[in-house]
């Protein structure tokens, strides 16, 4: 038997000769509108092939060793820049006190001349009047304490900013410098009285272990005071000094990158679900008193959060992890090569009080009684999360379903369009009947 009669018998798509095949003005309208309707759907489903979303999900955090950036811009209105100190410390023991680096102070003018930025050779207390012009020979008295280890001469304090970190080194106060020679040669008491009514502005950013910690910004130089953390307050609550206080506005304050502006335009606006997790709820926040010794604490929840792009796969550990974090620049924490992101959200709640105590009978909660003594200032104490959310770029559909839809979609609109043009065929026929009898 010839090969083609074997498959004859096969054929489930039977024929009919061209002889027995009627084309109606209805069918060739059903045909294109058919047409149109299956270019339409096959658009939609290619639109939803290339449709990338974000998918989250939430999993157990199990970095160890871990680092992460915290990055804050928070004005002082009523304060200058000099008595102001940022200390950092955590549950691990590690403290920075007095942090500098990545931190920038910027003097404000008053608030009677509109409080705006004071060009920047002026944020210098000390100005030019440095210990560049001794005699070689020099060696500037400490005055009890031991000279700093940071001194530009051993066993000197050459300037009143050695003096200074001389006193705090053995818990000293030290007031505005009177009798001190360094301080005198630099005019520092003038140039402090200078400032008092201006204000300040702490912007940049540092680096933290991802423990439970906090960080304050409090008034005059910290030290440890036995198992205590303590302040200078002496310029700070002196009357001459002028009325300073804590009213402050936080611009901004964040934990690890912000999410490129490049990134969120591509997956999508503020309603999207990843863009929302990175509205700051500090940011703009604004706090007014008019009482110096006044604390502001806020707690907050950290969660860590990643981002991967459509296509990541992991390629060994990411930069916030290990050794490796304090490799990478100050701004550059978390930031993949490959488009990947490890940030943090957060939560918060705050509180604030007045240090001498009594209760919040004004804001009517007379059973509110607060605590006498603490350290005026603006406090963030920070808690980790042990949850971590993991957002992924992720196709809407694969290929095979984009292929299978696109079949579907071809093979439902001709069945329904053959259904519809046989019922107009049929009805036209007996209608044309009718009217013959």
């Amino acid at each position: 038997m010839p090969a083609k009669s074997r498959f004859t018998r096969l054929d489930a798509f039977t024929k009919t000769v061209e002889d027995a095949r009627i084309r109606t003005t209805s069918g060739g309208i059903v045909t294109i509108a058919s047409l149109l309707i299956v270019l339409y759907l096959v658009w939609g489903e290619w639109a939803d092939f290339r449709r990338v979303v974000v998918h989250p999900e939430l999993i157990v955090d199990k970095g160890r060793g871990e680092r992460m950036e915290i990055h804050l811009n928070i004005s002082f209105p009523r304060i200058p820049c000099e008595l102001l100190t940022l200390d950092v410390m955590d549950v691990s023991g590690e403290q920075q006190t007095g942090v500098k680096h990545g931190i920038q102070k910027v003097q404000l003018a008053s608030q009677s001349q509109g409080g705006q930025p004071i060009e920047v050779r002026a944020l210098d207390l000390h100005g030019d009047e440095q210990a560049t012009h001794l005699d070689p020979n020099y060696c500037g008295e400490c005055y009890g304490p031991p000279a700093p280890a940071t001194a530009t001469k051993p066993g000197c304090c050459q300037t009143c900013e050695e003096v200074r970190e001389a006193y705090a080194s053995v818990s000293w106060a030290f007031g505005k410098g009177e009798g001190v020679v360094q301080c005198e040669r630099e005019h520092y008491s003038e140039r402090l009285e200078a400032q008092r009514d201006q204000g300040c502005r702490i912007e940049g950013g540092f680096r933290v272990n991802k423990v439970i910690g906090n960080f304050h910004i409090a008034p005059g130089r910290s030290f440890s005071n036995g198992m205590m953390h303590v302040h200078d307050l002496n310029n700070y609550l002196d009357p001459s000094q002028g009325a300073h206080t804590f009213t402050h506005t936080i611009h901004h304050l964040r934990f690890g990158p912000q999410l490129p502006d490049d990134l969120t335009k591509r997956i999508g606006g503020k309603t999207m679900g990843w863009t929302n997790h990175h509205l700051n709820p500090l940011d703009e926040t604004n706090q007014v008193t008019d009482d110096a010794a006044f604390n502001y604490m806020y707690f907050l929840k950290v969660v860590s959060t990643s981002y991967y792009p459509l296509g990541w796969k992991s390629k060994g550990v990411p930069s916030s992890q290990g050794d490796s974090s304090d490799l990478v620049s100050l701004g550059q924490h978390g930031l993949g090569h490959d488009g990947s992101l490890e940030t943090h959200q957060y939560s918060v709640t705050s509180h604030k009080r007045s240090l001498k105590g009594g209760s919040d009978s004004q804001e009517g909660h007379e059973e509110r009684l607060h605590a006498v003594g603490g350290i005026p200032g603006v406090f963030f104490s920070y808690d980790i999360s042990p949850m971590k959310v993991v957002n992924r770029e992720e196709r809407t559909k694969s290929l095979t379903g984009f292929l299978t839809g696109v079949c579907a979609v071809v093979g439902g609109t001709l069945t329904v369009a053959a259904a519809i043009d046989r019922g107009v065929y049929e009805g036209a026929t007996r209608i044309k009947k009718l009217h013959q009898r």
